[in-house]
């Protein structure tokens, strides 16, 4: 992830969990439309900041979002390995 990248995440992530505090992030709780409509406000500002379409901006953070997450689930399953059945072929959590 470049710095630029990582600034843009960050930025966006910072301003969900402050808007989205007292949100429960669980889809059957508060569906995805409700949770983007939170962030609308911080896309539409990097919008007009990039000359980039909300749009954009949103495909952007969904996709920098799914890369860190991916990342981190990773790190754990790396961080577990030792508590797999070796019995069990292609553990996963």
């Amino acid at each position: 992830m470049t710095d630029e990248e990582k600034v843009f995440l960050d930025r966006i992530t910072e301003y969900a969990n402050k808007v989205m505090a007292d949100i429960d992030p669980d889809p059957t709780i508060t569906p995805i439309s409700e949770q983007l409509n939170y962030l609308r406000p911080v896309m539409e500002e990097i919008a007009g900041e990039t000359g980039e379409s909300v749009e954009v901006v949103f495909i952007r953070y969904m996709d920098l979002a799914s890369t860190v997450a991916a990342k981190k689930q990773k790190e754990f399953e790396d961080d577990f390995v030792d508590f797999a059945d070796p019995t069990q072929k292609n553990f996963r959590f």
